[in-house]
């Protein structure tokens, strides 16, 4: 068997080469530190997103997105095909914990610092992607044509459409006219399989070419005390604990989708009242909750227009952050945008609490 292997692989190396690439891959080093447990959460994030490929082709095989085969195609997906039930919620469970995975790899690097001078552009691709992983649940949420799904999409072209100039032909250009129809299906769908996965694949393209040009990224002072760096080569040594990291989170994926399997609820009628307590995703929660407190009228402005905009603007300026935190890029600790992090951080977790206890 391993004469056989090594046959395998030499017949491959001549051809691509794989020796130079196992030895660029030799050479390269990951940083040791306290910090270090942080650097996993990007992998994580990609090995969810693959089992989301996976699982979204295997369901492609059965699902028809129309609104008058949806919801049936679900239920035959979930009561006929063989293991079909299982790989919807695997789908489905692997879907929110990417976006989990993507948050704290977002935030650590945030807290890290990793984004200051020369990884600019490796985080405004990583939020390029954070911005996309949040449009494939919204879009993938209405595939199913539930009830559910389907009037919490009403109410987020909703609130997308009182955006000021834009909102009106966003929301439009989302349902396809202007109701959630089964046109507003075959857009999400389009969105869901098609353009979103296409831009994601394009910015993690860049994301993965510029992690490994420039490397993992040291906490500030690191590079400044050689006495105390350490380092592990990324091949095999980094590269076998991601993948231990992958094989148990797969193990949690299962035992969720087993226990807890998705539900598929009623059918949607476009015509029926909405039913009570409509929750958008828990990643949307939190915005969700705060739009509640804002006063109908604020002077002049309608109050969920402000809520929109400034939600917007802290977006964006979170997005730029590695153009703002010009004390970081010099080398030093800014502690308002630490300061900051952490208000973000604990809000978003008292809101998204409060909404679901609502």
């Amino acid at each position: 068997m391993k004469n056989k292997l090594l046959t395998i692989y030499r017949w491959i190396d001549e051809r691509v080469e794989l020796r130079d690439l196992i030895e660029f891959m030799g050479k390269k080093y990951v940083p040791v530190h306290e910090h270090s447990v942080w650097y996993y959460f990007g992998g994580v994030s990609l090995f969810l997103f693959i089992i989301q490929v996976v699982t979204g082709i295997l369901l492609l095989f059965y699902y028809k997105g129309s609104e008058e085969l949806a919801f049936e195609s679900i239920q035959f997906i979930m009561s006929k095909v063989e293991f079909g039930w299982l790989i919807r919620s695997i789908h489905s469970w692997a879907a929110n914990l990417f976006i989990l995975a993507a948050i704290i790899h977002m935030f650590s690097v945030y807290f890290t610092k990793a984004y200051r001078k020369p990884r600019e552009i490796t985080w405004l691709t990583g939020m390029a992607m954070l911005f996309l992983g949040m449009g494939f649940g919204f879009s993938g949420y209405l595939l199913p044509w539930n009830e559910l799904a389907f009037f919490a999409t009403k109410v987020g072209t909703d609130i997308a459409g009182v955006v000021p100039l834009i909102g009106k032909p966003i929301m439009i250009l989302l349902r396809g006219g202007e109701d959630v129809t089964g046109a507003t299906l075959s857009r999400m769908f389009g969105f869901h399989v098609a353009i979103f996965p296409g831009l994601f694949v394009v910015f993690l393209g860049i994301h993965l070419l510029l992690v490994q040009r420039q490397g993992m990224s040291e906490p500030i002072g690191f590079e400044n005390s050689p006495a105390n760096q350490k380092t592990m080569p990324f091949f095999p040594n980094f590269l076998l604990r991601d993948l231990l990291l992958w094989l148990l989170v797969l193990n949690v994926i299962a035992i969720l989708a087993v226990l807890f399997p998705w539900e598929l609820g009623v059918k949607a009628d476009p015509f029926a009242s909405a039913p009570s307590g409509i929750k958008p995703e828990w990643y949307f929660m939190f915005m969700f909750q705060s739009l509640k407190y804002i006063p109908a009228q604020v002077f002049f402005v309608d109050g969920e227009v402000l809520g929109i905009l400034l939600f917007g603007l802290a977006g964006l300026i979170w997005t730029l952050v590695p153009f703002w935190d010009r004390k970081s890029a010099a080398g030093q600790q800014n502690r308002l945008v630490n300061y900051v992090g952490l208000f973000v951080v604990l809000y978003m977790i008292l809101f998204t609490i409060i909404g679901w206890l609502a």
